[in-house]
């Protein structure tokens, strides 16, 4: 096992979340849409809905120019529906004006009482292709507008390459969270992409690799993070099958690809807006050279075949699972981001077999950023 890294939850403890496939990823067999489970308002609010019941303490919203659900909008919905979940909403940069992005978190955070977490997306806005440097750089300029609206009271100005605001009072953009708003994760391999978060962001999101890249990733990510004077936490996105035995496991995962069509899947595949990302392509290098789609002991990555982003599983009995997990755990890892296929079944699968037994936390109030009864000018602040 690697040596420890510098992260900043010392703690031994990790928050569980679940994903929402607003955005067309939902199968019974990989690659074959099923109109019963497509990302309308009602099936991805059940999947929301169950998780809450269930206990994960976060669930992911994603991105993307496909037919579904807008994950802001949807968050807004599905706040008042929930109880105790945090939302996970990933938000494109560039996509709305940083004033009126802030004000619309603001917003949700209070709808949700302090419950809104934000995954930050680098990746090219549908119909424009720009280089690396370019989105990273205004990506850069909106997190820094966002956390600035957060952090200070009265006027505010801004002025970079992309944006030059001045704005008389940064009251519309208080959120509900204090101490800097709502946590930030980020998942990128590129060296723009890791400076970014080391600079700006909470927690850095990880797709499946084999544990000594991840290891390497982690460490790399630590000693940016220093350079700017700064610890951030680890997370790791993957599929999951569990079952009562491996066998069962193993099966499932063969299932569910059973009907998959190579055309099909790298149709499906490159629809979304990371398909090329380096990212992605590290993960097809590694499914390439294994013989038969497991890169390393229960971790398959038969799903990456039909889907880009995330594309391995991790397979096995719930001793097998809770063990990967907790090897992660070993690493530096404190928070898992978990989908599985169809995601209401193994929503609840993993909620039976593994998530009783891991030492579950919701990051942002480890971190004081939700917090009993905040002062903001929508909750107790004097009305100006």
């Amino acid at each position: 096992m690697p040596a420890p890294i510098s992260i900043r939850t010392e703690g031994r403890q990790c928050e569980v979340a679940w994903f929402s496939a607003i955005c067309s990823d939902d199968y019974e067999f990989l690659g074959v849409p099923d109109g019963s489970i497509r990302s309308s308002y009602e099936h991805c609010g059940d999947i929301v809905r169950k998780a809450d019941s269930l206990g994960y303490q976060n669930i992911l919203l994603p991105s993307g120019w496909i037919a579904g659900q807008d994950a802001l909008a949807f968050a807004s919905a599905m706040a008042p529906q929930t109880r105790q979940i945090n939302l996970l909403v990933a938000l494109r940069m560039g996509e709305v004006w940083p004033p009126m992005l802030a004000r619309a978190l603001a917003t949700v955070d209070h709808i949700l009482k302090g419950r809104l977490t934000i995954n930050i997306i680098s990746s090219d806005m549908p119909g424009i292709r720009e280089d690396n440097q370019t989105r990273y750089d205004r990506a850069s300029e909106i997190i820094q507008i966002l956390q600035g609206l957060w952090r200070t009271d009265g006027p505010y100005q801004f002025k970079g390459r992309f944006y030059d605001i001045s704005l008389p009072t940064t009251e519309p953009a208080k959120t509900y969270q204090q101490n800097g708003g709502p946590l930030m994760y980020f998942g990128g391999i590129s060296p723009a992409a890791q400076d970014l978060c080391a600079k700006h962001c909470d927690v850095f999101l990880m797709w499946p690799e084999t544990e000594d890249r991840i290891a390497e990733t982690m460490r790399v990510m630590s000693e940016k993070a220093a350079g700017y004077g700064r610890k951030i936490d680890f997370g790791f996105r993957s599929h999951v099958i569990v079952r009562e035995t491996e066998a069962e496991a193993r099966a499932a995962a063969d299932r569910l690809i059973s009907r998959l069509d190579a055309a099909k899947g790298a149709e499906i595949k490159a629809r979304s807006q990371d398909s090329k990302s380096l990212g992605v392509l590290r993960q097809d290098e590694l499914r390439a050279q294994s013989k038969d789609l497991y890169i390393e002991d229960h971790l398959w990555s038969g799903i990456g075949l039909a889907r880009s982003g995330c594309a391995s599983a991790i397979v096995g009995d719930p001793d097998q699972v809770l063990a990967k997990l907790n090897r992660y755990m070993d690493m530096g890892m404190r928070a898992f981001v978990l989908s599985g296929y169809p995601h209401l079944d193994e929503c609840d699968l993993f909620a039976k077999h593994v998530l009783p037994k891991l030492p579950t936390c919701r990051i942002n109030e480890l971190q004081n950023r939700r917090v009993p009864d905040p002062v903001t000018p929508l909750t107790t602040a004097e009305r100006r």
